[in-house]
């Protein structure tokens, strides 16, 4: 059970790690700690898409399941379901690359826009 509820917490955190880095930058332009850390989460991102890696997230996720019960499916929270659904999107490699670069690029002029 113990697995089953750190997988939970892992889902929703990557969940929340999400919203942060396409959000982040209102906060971020106001806050320098912030920032830094916005900053260095889209670039991480950026490398993850660009070299085909796992988030380190999903890679903790996966092993937390396996150790819970190899063999289930779907079971438990219906909320980290579809999470899970938003967090793990089935799209093309192609399409979450484009998507991480105007992200990207969405952040910087946002914080460049706050500078004026």
């Amino acid at each position: 059970m113990p697995y089953k509820i750190l997988a939970d917490i892992v889902v929703l955190t990557h969940f929340l790690w999400i919203v942060f880095l396409f959000f982040g930058a209102f906060w971020g332009a106001k806050n320098k700690t912030v920032k830094v850390f916005h900053v260095v989460g889209l670039v991480f991102a950026l490398i993850i898409q660009i070299f085909d890696w796992y988030c380190p997230l999903t890679h903790l996720e996966v092993w937390l399941r396996s150790k819970h019960a190899p063999t289930l499916t779907y079971t438990g929270s219906f909320i980290i379901h579809y999470v899970e659904m938003v967090v793990y999107i089935e799209v093309s490699r192609y399409w979450v690359l484009i998507l991480t670069v105007f992200l990207c690029g969405l952040n910087i002029w946002i914080y460049l826009k706050k500078k004026e």
